[in-house]
């Protein structure tokens, strides 16, 4: 069986903040009489799955089961995501908790000449309230006691979904059923995740978050990695360092593994294809070269595509041939 294959056929629960990614696109030809901006002749519109749905896309991409959990507006972007984008994608809508006071996030990106003028966001991110909260808790508790979950994956994107309370609940919950987990986290609730099994922030949030500085070496590295383990209990590391490759430690050794160059269009979703690949190499049981090669091949293959897109395997595979 090819190291691929064995990322196949897991089912992984992901939670989290889910996003539409919305791309209008046209040309410009002059700049409008109203006011000095350019006038976008709009040519098309594309509407794609964005934070954690992306690493369900991702979970998909690379032959593996995506269950996506999240609440959304009641909205017309809401239905819009569980009737029409998550359906058209291969992704259950099963996870999904509708609120009725908040709206589903939209991030609304306007490109002229294929350069990107403008992002308008349209979102709440003020964390659930306590029913919501409850009904997300009951529907993860449902999925599991349902479906064959091998792995969660927490992907906070700090729209709110992720509270401490849903996250000590939902790591409490993986514990007692012995379900590996992995996060990809952000600064609001940074030290919140206790126990979990793969702790995946980038260069900057360690270095926002962390008491002292931090330079990536393998000595500093291995510094904040301890300080990561002694606060979070967590059992592996791994920071994504742009263009440097990604640092990886399981408390008895530490390596920085580099990427090969590439050619970089848009790092949008890039982090959300490391998390994906990396849990299902955890499920798999593979050994931590294999996984820090899977995750800066795949993570660095979607940076050069424009905008928010999931691994390609075909892709995945001939460049793991070459690595080898």
């Amino acid at each position: 069986m090819s190291i691929l294959q064995q990322l196949e056929n897991h089912e992984v629960l992901i939670v989290g903040d889910v996003m539409i990614d919305r791309y209008l696109t046209g040309s410009v030809n002059r700049i409008s009489p109203e006011a000095p901006v350019p006038v976008v002749l709009q040519q098309s519109m594309e509407d794609r799955l964005g934070g954690a749905a992306n690493v369900a896309l991702n979970i998909r991409a690379l032959g593996s089961v995506p269950v996506l959990c999240s609440v959304i507006g009641r909205d017309e972007a809401g239905q819009h995501l569980k009737n029409r984008i998550l359906p058209d994608s291969g992704i259950t809508a099963d996870g999904m908790v509708f609120s009725d006071s908040r709206r589903t996030t939209v991030k609304t990106r306007i490109l002229g000449n294929n350069q990107q003028m403008l992002r308008i966001d349209s979102e709440d991110t003020a964390d659930l309230n306590e029913q919501e909260q409850q009904d997300l808790l009951e529907k993860i508790r449902e999925l599991l006691a349902t479906r064959p979950i091998r792995a969660i994956i927490l992907q906070d994107y700090n729209k709110g979904v992720l509270t401490e309370k849903v996250i000590r609940a939902v790591l409490s919950e993986a514990h007692k059923s012995g379900i590996i987990t992995a996060v990809d986290p952000k600064k609001a609730n940074f030290f919140a995740y206790n126990g979990v099994d793969l702790f995946k922030p980038n260069l900057k949030e360690v270095r926002d978050s962390l008491p002292f500085t931090i330079q990536p070496t393998i000595e500093s590295l291995r510094q904040a990695a301890g300080y990561l383990r002694e606060g979070l209990k967590n059992r592996l590391t791994m920071i994504t360092l742009s263009e440097k490759g990604l640092f990886l430690d399981d408390a008895s050794q530490a390596h920085l593994f580099p990427t090969i160059p590439r050619k970089i269009a848009d790092v949008s979703g890039a982090g959300d294809t490391v998390i994906s690949i990396a849990t299902l190499a955890l499920v798999a049981g593979l050994p931590l070269e294999t996984i820090a090669t899977l995750s800066n091949l795949a993570g660095g293959q979607v940076c050069e595509f424009p905008g928010v897109v999931p691994v390609d395997r075909t892709i995945l595979a001939a460049e793991l041939e070459q690595w080898k």
